[in-house]
C-alpha cells in the first residue's frame, strides 16, 4: 500500500501538553492522543510545529515520541516532524530520534535563512538521501519566510526518491492547482491549512493534517471523509460549523488557540512556553461559548 493510501484523510498535528511547572505532561499527551484516535482521525503526526518543537530539547523531543507510540499502540499510523534550518542538523535528528515505529517523516522547509529555489530543491535531496522513512515535504511560508514554489516540488516529487508527498500551507490556491495537476500519481498532497482544506479537497488534495481536528477530531474528520466521498454538501454543512473555530483557534497564536479549546474540554491546563503566551481573556471567552453551543 502507498503512504497516498496509508495517509488518506485526516492527521492531527498533536500539540504539546505542559504542567504547571512548564514539563511536559505525558499523562495529558496520552489522554490527547486516545481522545483524538477514538474520534475517527487517520493519523496522528508528533513533533510539529503545533508541538512547539522549537522551544523542545532534544530529549523532550525523543520522549515525546515514544510516548506517542505507546499511546497509539500501533492503532494508526504515526508521522514524526523533524526539519531545521541547518540541513546536517536535520540529518543528525534521523539518527537519534527513535524512527522504527514511523510510518514517514514530515520535514517543513527552512526557516530564517530564506534559501533560493535550488537551495530547497539540493536541502530536501540530501535529507531524502538519508532519510531512514519515506520524506513528506511541508511547505508553510507564514512560518518560514520561503515559500517553495509549485515548480520546485514537482521537481523533488518526480526526480527525488524517498520523497512520497507535501504538506502543502502556502494558502496560494493557485500554486495547489499546479502541484495537484501535475505531481506522480502515487505522489501524496495534503493540506496545513484547516480553514481551506474544504476547496483544496475540492481540487484533489488527499487529506488533511490538521491543527483543529486536536479538539474538534470527530466533526473534522468527518467533513473531510464527506469531501473525500465527494459529498460535498455534507461536507459544507460540517465545515460551515467549523469556521468559527478556526478564526479563534488563529487569531493570536497556534498552538495557544486549540489549547483553550482543550482547557475546556478538560484534556490538558492551559499552559505554553514562551514566547508564545495563553489565549486573551476575551478571545478564552469566545471558545467557551463556541463550545457550548
Amino acid at each position: 500500500m502507498s503512504l497516498k493510501q496509508i495517509l488518506r484523510g485526516t492527521g492531527v498535528a498533536v500539540v504539546t501538553p505542559f504542567d504547571n511547572n512548564n514539563k511536559v505532561d505525558f499523562p495529558a499527551l496520552d489522554k490527547l492522543i486516545n481522545f483524538i484516535i477514538s474520534n475517527g482521525v487517520e493519523y496522528i503526526v508528533t513533533l510539529g510545529t503545533t508541538g512547539e518543537t522549537p522551544v523542545l530539547s532534544k530529549e523532550e523531543k525523543k520522549e515525546i515520541v515514544l510516548a506517542t507510540y505507546a499511546a497509539v499502540n500501533k492503532r494508526v499510523p504515526v508521522v514524526v516532524g523533524i526539519g531545521g534550518n541547518d540541513s546536517y542538523a536535520v540529518l543528525d535528528d534521523f539518527s537519534n530520534l527513535p524512527l522504527e515505529d514511523a510510518t514517514a517523516i514530515l520535514s517543513a522547509s527552512p526557516y530564517y535563512n530564506k534559501p533560493s529555489q535550488e537551495g530547497l530543491f539540493k536541502h530536501y535531496e540530501l535529507l531524502a538521501s538519508q532519510a531512514p522513512k519515506p520524506l513528506i515535504l511541508y511547505n508553510v511560508p507564514g512560518r518560514t519566510g520561503r515559500n517553495m514554489d509549485a515548480a520546485t516540488t514537482l521537481r523533488l516529487a518526480s526526480e527525488v526518491k524517498n520523497i512520497a508527498g507535501i504538506k502543502e500551507a502556502s494558502g496560494d490556491m493557485q500554486q495547489c492547482m499546479e502541484i495537484l495537476k501535475d505531481c506522480p500519481a502515487d505522489f501524496l498532497v495534503v493540506s496545513g491549512d484547516d480553514a481551506l482544506a474544504l476547496p483544496q479537497l475540492a481540487c484533489g488534495m488527499d487529506g488533511v493534517i490538521s491543527v483543529a481536528a486536536n479538539a474538534l477530531p470527530r466533526q473534522f474528520s468527518d467533513m473531510v471523509r464527506a469531501c473525500l466521498s465527494n459529498d460535498f454538501a455534507t461536507g459544507k454543512q460540517l465545515n460551515d460549523k467549523l469556521i468559527p473555530a478556526y478564526n479563534l483557534m488563529f487569531a493570536e497564536n497556534n498552538p495557544a488557540g486549540v489549547k483553550a479549546f482543550l482547557t475546556e474540554l478538560d484534556i490538558l491546563q492551559n499552559n505554553v512556553r514562551l514566547p508564545v503566551v495563553p489565549l486573551s481573556g476575551e478571545l478564552y471567552k469566545k471558545v467557551k461559548r463556541y463550545l457550548n453551543t
